[in-house]
């Protein structure tokens, strides 16, 4: 069987932790396959830690603030055949793995993402906001990072995430993934259900300019490589 290596990448996560361990651990247990979970702590100065390991999580330290570096570092330390990238604040479902598992049997798949919803916004309409996302991931094959998967030797092969961009790095690399899967007679899958859900506390929480210009698409495109724009990511995240 293919051992799974599930790798979240967490920052000052200790609230949001224990539910997403407790659901990745009862979702790896009706995949019964071969498991490991990797926590890499950005530097937290929290609990975030202390709260992986009390789950059973290898927790491995990135300082640098690059998201991109911090899912490399996961990926380094991993000793899985497949790697699934979940944020910490990202549910996933009892069947997710299983679904994955079962996705990956045809070893022309190299890959993929699953659909995200979000759990209940404080500004209701922000739900119809994001179906634009929904619109132009559709049109720009644009896969949020929020769940995706691939298997190993493709990872090492594309040499994981680019290091030089600071957000967005999950649709570049989704890109880069897709590329590869064309070139080898392979495809990507999509797993539209079951679908995570993750949080929303950037959209209720952030101005509603900062919220409307870092969450756009274009703007994501022209910037994912000047870290001075992303303090709302990196200094000042959101909690």
């Amino acid at each position: 069987m293919m051992k799974v290596s599930v790798i979240i990448p967490a920052y000052n996560e200790e609230q949001c932790l224990p539910e997403t361990l407790d659901r990745i651990g009862k979702a790896l247990s009706i995949a019964a396959c071969p498991s490991e979970i990797i926590i890499v702590d950005n530097d937290s100065q929290d609990r975030t830690k202390q709260v992986a390991e009390s789950f059973g999580a290898k927790v491995f330290l990135e300082r640098e603030h690059n998201i991109s570096k911090v899912r490399d570092t996961g990926a380094k330390n991993s000793t899985g055949d497949v790697l699934i990238f979940i944020d910490a604040d990202t549910l996933v479902p009892d069947t997710l793995f299983q679904r994955i598992a079962v996705v990956l049997k045809d070893e022309k798949c190299f890959g993929g993402a699953v659909a995200v919803e979000y759990e209940d916004f404080e500004r209701k309409w922000m739900r119809f906001y994001l179906l634009g996302w929904k619109f132009w991931g559709t049109v720009f094959n644009m896969a949020q990072g929020a769940a995706q998967f691939c298997r190993k030797f493709v990872f090492e092969e594309l040499e994981g995430y680019d290091q030089t961009i600071f957000v967005g790095e999950d649709i570049e690399f989704y890109w880069r993934l897709s590329k590869y899967a064309k070139r080898n007679k392979g495809y990507l899958y999509l797993v539209e259900h079951p679908k995570v859900v993750t949080s929303a506390r950037r959209f209720d929480k952030m101005s509603l300019w900062k919220t409307f210009l870092l969450t756009h698409p274009i703007f994501i495109r022209l910037t994912w490589r000047k870290k001075s724009f992303w303090k709302d990511w990196y200094e000042k995240a959101i909690r």
